[in-house]
């Protein structure tokens, strides 16, 4: 290396903070390991925003949420062994959710390699089965590189997660490279013909249904599945836990494929005739576990539209197979022109009519605390901007059914089905959005797998407003339980902190619910507070889902056992 190039070197860690700046990087989570030192040094120096979190999988859900919500790539850093261990949980969810998320992890230095040095792991074998792209950036000077394709292998076809490790001795070696040019995914446009294709076969049928459901959608795509849906008099259909991609006001609007979800709008699905999926893959749960379509081929005409080609026939056969990003597909599914004759507008008309009764309708259930009453409250109170984030278990379903998402980037459920979602994620939204109001529903069991970072949201002074649905029980597991095994309770009791008291514990507001009643006003308290609050709701196990009580579900499984 020459003078010149000696006074022009940096720091792998200097390099790798720059790079993020070009790759348009605004925000990092992390949890800080000595493994990375030096690129912590670096963002001493930098604009990029950092949140420090109390635990990898925080850290990484939170990168998550703000990936989703702004349309960016998320950005988690994490030590290695146990600190990467603990950050998979939050790479799973993005391999399953398909969110853009790159993660840094720290790593031993090169020289020790193979020794089983202090916290060693072989980061490809470990992530290589669910992460897009695994790789260890041996160079300094390839930093540049290696970055740019990380951040399009993240976001292009389905996007994913994606593992880089940092051996921390590279970090502190210093090179001299220029920096790489700013990466934009490939975007697909759907041709001529095949649109042409699609508009003769919806023609033909009878009873079609829209599914819109994935990642890489824009305000505008949804905008242009509006447009179409209302020329064509279409009933749309959201995937599990895509809530966000039509607006549930809209008279086109049908319902979403999930768990507990409208039995009118599963049988519909299946009684289709022609079946427009955009974007989503039909996986398990929205499926209903495989049963509204045939497999490999599908008994209704059936059109799949996907930003990966390999996700095409990958279960379902389609009619008609189209490689095309949504923004793209959209703004020429939007240009269509639309039949005079709409055989299947008597049909939209009933689905939404089910939906709007299966929303409205609510069942008497035991206890003082009915949940779908403190949704419907909720429904009139949440500003239309307001963002909704929610973990997993049985409390989801409550806010699932009477709890209609008001924006495009007001929602986050994890499509994974991951417990400990809801906290983090909620925190990663009021960092991506301060001024917004953001709410996050948790049963108890799933608030205590990450609720840690509720310290995060008091240290960054975010006013989340962390609703806690205490049933004292494992709720998912116990439904199970009882259906499979009735009156044999093991292992789904749960004993439960004071959530109140712990908000306070940690500089923020808690608040206390035991009736219906007193959820009103101790919101309202929630928000006057302007602090990071849990309102702890105390209701009764037997109210477990929406659709059914505790009991009733144990004396059906003992009525078909005997």
């Amino acid at each position: 290396m020459d003078d010149a190039s000696k006074t022009n070197a940096r720091t792998g860690g200097q390099i790798l903070v720059d790079q993020l700046s070009v790759q348009g990087v605004r925000h990092v989570f992390c949890v800080p390991g000595e493994s990375y030192l030096a690129a912590l040094d670096a963002f001493h120096d930098s604009k990029i925003e950092l949140t420090v979190c109390r635990q990898e999988t925080g850290a990484g859900v939170m990168a998550d949420a703000y990936a989703r919500l702004t349309g960016e790539t998320g950005v988690v850093f994490v030590t290695r062994g146990p600190g990467a261990m603990n950050a998979a949980h939050a790479m799973h969810i993005a391999e399953h959710d398909s969110t853009p998320l790159v993660m840094f992890v720290g790593q031993i230095g090169r020289a020790m390699r193979g020794r089983g040095a202090f916290q060693e792991m072989d980061f490809g074998a470990v992530f290589g089965s669910f992460a897009k792209w695994v790789f260890e950036i041996d160079d300094p000077a390839r930093i540049p590189e290696i970055v740019a394709r990380a951040f399009r292998e993240a976001r292009q076809g389905r996007p994913g997660p994606v593992v880089i490790s940092l051996p921390e001795d590279m970090l502190r070696e210093r090179a001299s490279i220029a920096d790489a040019s700013r990466v934009e995914p490939a975007r697909t446009w759907p041709g001529t013909r095949d649109m042409l294709r699609l508009r003769d076969l919806l023609c033909a049928a009878k009873k079609p249904v829209v599914v819109v459901g994935g990642s890489c959608w824009s305000e505008e795509a949804r905008e242009d599945v509006r447009r179409f849906a209302e020329r064509f008099d279409l009933p749309v259909v959201t995937s599990f836990r895509r809530t966000n991609l039509f607006d549930a006001a809209h008279d086109n609007y049908c319902g979403e494929l999930t768990l507990g979800g409208n039995a009118k709008l599963n049988a519909r699905v299946k009684d289709s005739d022609f079946i427009l999926l955009i974007g989503g893959r039909m996986a398990e749960t929205p499926s209903q576990g495989y049963t509204l379509f045939d497999i490999p081929k599908p008994r209704q005409t059936f059109v799949h539209v996907h930003a990966d080609a390999r996700e095409l026939g990958r279960v379902y056969q389609p009619d008609l197979a189209i490689h095309a990003t949504p923004p793209e597909f959209c703004a020429m599914l939007a240009a269509l022109e639309a039949p005079a004759q709409k055989p299947w507008a008597a049909m939209r008309g009933a689905a939404r009519a089910d939906y709007l009764e299966f929303t409205s309708t609510l069942a008497p259930v035991p206890g003082k605390v009915h949940p779908g009453e403190i949704m419907m409250w909720l429904r009139e109170r949440l500003p239309k901007d307001a963002i909704i984030a929610h973990g997993a278990g049985n409390s989801a379903m409550w806010v699932a059914r009477y709890l209609p998402v008001k924006s495009f980037s007001g929602y986050l459920g994890p499509v994974s089905g991951s417990m400990g979602f809801g906290v983090p994620a909620a925190v990663g939204a009021q960092r991506a959005f301060p001024h917004r109001m953001t709410v996050s529903f948790n049963g108890d069991g799933c608030y205590m797998m990450n609720g840690q970072e509720f310290a995060t949201a008091v240290q960054y002074k975010l006013p989340v407003i962390f609703v806690v649905m205490d049933n004292a029980m494992y709720g998912t597991i116990r439904m199970h339980q009882e259906r499979n095994y009735p009156g044999r309770v093991t292992g789904t009791h749960l004993v439960n902190p004071d959530f109140a008291a712990l908000a306070r514990a940690c500089g923020g507001h808690g608040e206390t619910v035991e009736e219906t009643a007193q959820f009103a006003p101790a919101f309202e308290r929630a928000i006057a507070s302007r602090q990071p609050s849990i309102i702890h709701v105390k209701y009764d196990a037997e109210a477990i889902t929406t659709l059914t009580t505790l009991s009733q579900i144990r004396e059906t499984a003992l009525a078909r056992k005997s």
